[in-house]
């Protein structure tokens, strides 16, 4: 069963209320997904129709260079949505693989069943559809701000680039850097040697 509460603190489903979200689950056909600690929740090279949000768990979406090097691409946790720019563009493949870091359960809903839904018949639609948009995007501007501390040409200028702005993120001067050093590596990819 679904907490519509728990919901409610999502961004896909902010500002609407438990009735709403519970009329908008049945409208959508809106399913519960579970995997296991290291399986695949997307595979890199799928067609995705479907996105979702983590309600529980965490995660992280990878991808190997061509010297077969792991590549963080985003951490995810609680809350963090899943594929929502690859269900809008169901006609290409996906370039990340999406994998468990431990037990998590997933909120899917189709892309399709998400514009397809609407009217007076259902009320919070519009919101949702403002959610949705507003997620992608600011996952377009998340993307752009990784790409602008990959391009920084030193490890020093990267490094420093990534705590400016999870310190911008906090709010704050002092802050706990959310990855251990062999995650921060691979997200920032650089050797980890070279982080130390």
């Amino acid at each position: 069963m679904l907490n519509c509460d728990d919901l409610m603190k999502t961004q896909l489903f902010c500002g609407l209320n438990p009735n709403e979200i519970a009329a908008l689950l049945d409208g959508l056909d809106a399913r519960r997904a579970d995997y296991a600690k290291g399986e695949l929740i997307i595979e890199e090279g799928s067609r995705i129709h479907e996105f979702g949000i983590m309600l529980s768990g965490h995660g992280r979406s990878i991808k190997w260079d061509a010297s077969d090097r792991l590549i963080t691409i985003t951490l995810l946790q609680t809350g963090s949505e899943i594929g929502v720019l690859l269900a809008a563009s169901p006609e290409r493949d996906s370039p990340v693989l999406v994998q468990a870091q431990d037990d998590v359960s997933v909120l899917l809903i189709s892309y399709d069943r998400l514009l397809a839904l609407g009217g007076e018949a259902c009320p919070g639609h519009e919101r949702l559809l403002r959610n949705y948009i507003g997620i992608v995007a600011e996952r377009g501007l998340v993307l752009h701000e990784r790409m602008d501390c990959l391009l920084k040409p030193t490890v020093q200028a990267k490094i420093m680039n990534y705590l400016l702005r999870v310190s911008r993120e906090n709010q704050a001067n002092a802050f706990q850097v959310p990855m251990n050093r062999n995650a921060m590596a691979q997200y920032l990819n650089i050797e980890r040697s070279a982080l130390s």
